[in-house]
């Protein structure tokens, strides 16, 4: 009798999303839902199974009214839903879209982006409650999802690096958040030279402290780790709601028959000693303020997704 490998394993305690733009990758290893960002669709676009979804939304934008940048950024959304509605057609459940990351510190910019992205997935007749809206975890990006949670518009918010981002988050009543593991990690081993493995890696105890947090006083909104640098970080934190993970590490774990057991337990939330932090705008501030790391890294996150929006409108630019 053949061993369950290990991504099987962790399908049973926690819902494994697709961290990819990739059609192929989605389709081999069958997660329930997928995430993109400007990153991985401006890889994608260079590459050359992808040119005819870049070649068509430029085509079906050659006679409009637009030009210059906002043609561009037109295109850029089309491209987006053209990526998510394809990806909608392997996976059962839910794609990630993200507003454009120099709408991070604009609130009616990113209400505005958001209902424009949905009302184009809507035309394509795929209900809102198949998309989230990616959003950046700033203050502004947190008020600006609780505005979309009420119209129906469910976001995840993302580029999350601490807990009153995690707390802000959650009291803005979004569907759920991507804490980044990974670039937890890489800033501390950059800053104390050390190497962390399993329990001890920052990034994996500060999912597991923020998901103790939202189970331990009642918090509806989910926890999706991301940004993973290895498979130990994934085993680290089976059993949290969701996990978004890269095709390369999808394929560590189906290749895989090492046992995954749960590590994050709702249940056990409530032994823990950590106190409700009231949350608004100055305490926020203040708190990430104090964190070097997650200043450093959230405001590094925005300026690269933005540039390779900045790319990605380049690559449009000469397409004309």
């Amino acid at each position: 009798m053949s061993q369950i490998n290990s991504l099987d394993q962790l399908k049973q305690f926690t819902t494994v999303v697709a961290d990819t733009g990739d059609f192929e990758s989605i389709r081999a290893y069958a997660p329930q839902d997928a995430t993109t960002n400007p990153t991985l669709i401006f890889k994608a676009v260079q590459q050359p199974e992808y040119k005819h979804l870049l070649e068509k939304a430029v085509a079906d934008n050659r006679n409009s009214q637009l030009s210059g940048s906002a043609l561009h950024r037109k295109v850029i959304d089309d491209l987006l839903i053209a990526f998510g509605s394809e990806i909608l057609s392997i996976v059962p459940g839910r794609v990630s879209t993200e507003v454009d990351a120099r709408l991070s510190f604009d609130i009616e910019g990113t209400v505005e982006k958001a209902r424009y992205l949905i009302g184009l997935y809507e035309k394509l007749d795929i209900p809102r409650e198949r998309i989230l809206i990616k959003i950046a975890s700033t203050w502004e990006g947190a008020q600006a999802a609780a505005a979309c949670e009420k119209e129906g518009i469910k976001c995840n918010l993302t580029l999350l690096f601490s807990l009153p981002q995690a707390i802000a988050c959650a009291e803005s009543g979004v569907c759920l958040i991507s804490p980044f593991v990974g670039r937890i990690y890489d800033y501390f081993k950059a800053t104390t030279g050390k190497e962390f493995q399993g329990a001890d890696d920052p990034g994996v105890q500060s999912v597991q402290r923020i998901f103790t947090y939202y189970k331990k006083f009642g918090y509806s909104t989910q926890v999706m780790g991301a940004s993973f640098r290895n498979s130990g970080q994934i085993r680290h934190l089976a059993g949290c709601d969701l996990l978004t993970i890269s095709p390369d590490l999808l394929k560590e774990l189906q290749d895989s028959t090492v046992p995954v057991v749960p590590q994050l337990d709702a249940a056990s939330a409530d032994k823990s000693d950590l106190e409700k932090i009231p949350m608004d705008e100055k305490t926020f501030r203040w708190m990430l303020n104090e964190d070097a790391m997650a200043t450093d890294k959230l405001a590094d996150g925005i300026r690269k997704f933005a540039a390779d929006i900045v790319q990605l409108e380049q690559i449009v630019a000469r397409s004309f």
